[in-house]
């Protein structure tokens, strides 16, 4: 089995990452408790799939210690192992990184506490997490779709029944778990229960998409973040909020203030006791995150988590 090694710049917790999943509704993530992270997802080049199990060293000094992974490639339903320094193998560990955030270097975000002791407050109650993303931006658009007008535990429990009746099954350290369906599987699924005629049309729509290269995360990440939201934009079913979503969640944008997302609004008015007229106001409230430079994206998901382990927190 191929093996990948990850070295962190900055801060990084595998195990905060999966503490995350645990309660990130959409991964509908059941944790094995043996320290291992285990994942299956469809590639990014739209048509294989990836399994790996991922652990941390513990290492000396404070400092982040190297994240491991074992991984198996799928190819047309077969295993493959591509050799070290191809484009196959590139393209994976590319992929696991930027799920993780490891492909960001986070040497300067522990800076961002010196000033803002709100920014201080959040890093210290979920130490090393960073963002943990859907496994790419066609599987973020996807669960957009799923998810519009139903509520999240439904629209996981969607997502996971079409992993499980069409996506790949993956045995990952002793665990067998099943792929989201690759675009190419996705556009040939007729009726999903559970989802309108309109959404499956889009769904189709997004796996279309994705197989003409509009939802590769690199291309993304590439272009300005304004231009990259008005392309997402243009496809069926992605609004504003789905559009950043995919940004930030899918493609792994680590600096965009999330302006079209409620839940972190309302977040921050707490934390930062904003009035309700402030809180309302997306200027004022993208002007304070400018501080969070070059990381907005993540002071937004960890607003989000410390929003959720509120005793009032809806779920």
């Amino acid at each position: 089995m191929p093996a990948l090694s990850f070295t962190p710049k900055g801060p990084f917790s595998l195990a905060a990452s999966t503490r995350f999943l645990e309660g990130f509704t959409p991964a509908s993530y059941d944790h094995a408790p043996d320290g291992v992270l285990r994942m299956a997802f469809p590639a990014d080049d739209g048509r294989s799939v990836i399994g790996c199990a991922l652990r941390q060293k513990e290492a000396a000094g404070g400092a982040a210690g190297t994240v491991h992974a074992d991984y198996t490639l799928y190819k047309d339903g077969k295993v493959t192992e591509p050799t070290v320094g191809t484009p196959a193998a590139k393209a994976v560990r590319a992929q696991i990184a930027r799920v993780l955030s490891l492909d960001t270097d986070a040497t300067g975000f522990p800076a961002l506490t010196d000033a803002d002791p709100v920014v201080a407050g959040l890093q210290a109650q979920f130490p090393g997490l960073r963002p943990v993303l859907f496994y790419s931006p066609y599987e973020a658009a996807a669960w957009t779709i799923i998810g519009n007008r139903l509520r999240m535990t439904q629209a996981a429990h969607i997502k996971a029944r079409l992993a499980e009746e069409h996506g790949q099954p993956v045995d990952v350290a002793g665990r067998r778990l099943h792929a989201f369906p690759t675009p190419g599987t996705l556009r040939r699924i007729s009726d999903i229960p559970g989802l309108t005629r309109i959404k499956v049309e889009r769904l189709h729509a997004l796996a279309e998409a994705a197989l003409d290269g509009r939802l590769d995360a690199a291309q993304l990440l590439s272009e300005p973040a304004e231009f990259a939201l008005t392309d997402l934009k243009e496809l069926p079913g992605i609004g504003p909020f789905s559009a950043e979503l995919i940004l930030i969640r899918g493609a792994g944008h680590p600096d965009v203030f999330p302006a079209a997302e409620p839940r972190v609004h309302k977040a921050m008015a707490a934390v930062y006791g904003l009035d309700a007229t402030t809180a309302d106001d997306t200027a004022r409230l993208a002007a304070i995150a400018d501080a969070w430079r070059p990381y907005r994206s993540w002071i937004a998901l960890l607003l989000r988590a410390h929003a959720q382990n509120q005793p009032t927190a809806q779920r």
